[in-house]
């Protein structure tokens, strides 16, 4: 690129600690995921095989290795390590990132009932040998959970090892930090980051909609999940204030004071010209 605009935010370079886009992977073929890579790769930091994929996913090998080469964190979603603790078969999640060389997994209880200190005790032993991301919040529609276990639960599951916290959105964004009708529980999420650093959350936020209001309320380099792989480029647009939703998020009061009063001019122009057209009798 042979130019350069004013007044864009600056993104820090991969790999980084804030800023993070996880792209949600529900089964593309190699092809689906080069294209990805080609498409997208420097924009995205984790790349979650969804839920259970990863244990039917073909050359699932071979996908793995193509994002970890892109300079992905690759890791399968946490209701495949739930899958495995409800069968008593922790240890065989452990082989599993082991025969994978996956290097960070997601610890979750949204399926499951895990008391909390177990779940905690997961996270610690894990984190011995490799990176671990935990998810707060339930999937089921209907399931609240008071602001201070969100809270107590994040602060413990970080003090256990966790590296970022998740926000439970599900890939619908209906249920966790959201109501059923996608909008964010406002006053849940801010008693969260009155005692969490935000920069320790990923806000799972699938819909555009509520990328802009994380977006809106942390800045261009808020830790947003669950992106649709089709969704990638749209959503770092938005972080830099590329789309008309955050066109003016980053522009100096002067610069908008002036689109503002050149808009208010050109009202008045089309408001002068409609009343000079002839009326139909």
């Amino acid at each position: 690129m042979n130019f350069k605009l004013t007044h864009i935010p600056k993104r820090p370079e991969k790999p980084r600690e804030n800023g993070l886009t996880m792209v949600m992977d529900k089964g593309l073929s190699l092809r689906q995921a080069e294209d990805l890579i080609e498409s997208s790769g420097d924009n995205i930091d984790l790349l979650k095989l969804g839920f259970g994929t990863s244990y039917v996913t073909k050359n699932l090998a071979e996908k793995i290795q193509l994002y970890k080469q892109a300079n992905m964190l690759v890791y399968p979603g946490g209701t495949l390590f739930e899958a495995f603790v409800a069968r008593k078969k922790f240890t065989e999640f452990k082989k599993f990132l082991d025969m994978y060389d996956l290097d960070i997994c997601e610890v979750s209880d949204g399926s499951i009932v895990l008391d909390h200190s177990e779940k905690c005790d997961f996270i610690a032993q894990l984190c011995e040998d490799r990176t671990v991301l935990s998810e707060v919040g339930s999937k089921e529609q209907g399931i609240l959970i008071s602001p201070g276990k969100w809270i107590k639960m994040m602060q413990k599951e970080l003090q256990a090892g966790s590296w970022k916290v998740i926000a439970e959105g599900r890939e619908s964004g209906s249920v966790g930090i959201f109501r059923p009708n996608g909008t964010p529980h406002t006053i849940l999420i801010n008693k969260i980051i009155a005692k969490v650093d935000a920069e320790k959350i990923l806000w799972e936020a699938p819909e555009k909609k509520q990328q802009v209001w994380f977006i809106n309320l942390f800045g261009a380099n808020v830790n947003l999940g669950n992106i649709a792989p089709h969704d990638v480029i749209p959503l770092e647009c938005l972080r830099l204030g590329l789309r008309g939703d955050t066109f003016f998020n980053y522009l100096p009061d002067k610069i908008v004071d002036d689109l503002q009063n050149q808009e208010g001019e050109m009202a008045k122009i089309r408001k002068e010209k409609q009343e000079k057209k002839p009326k139909l009798s």
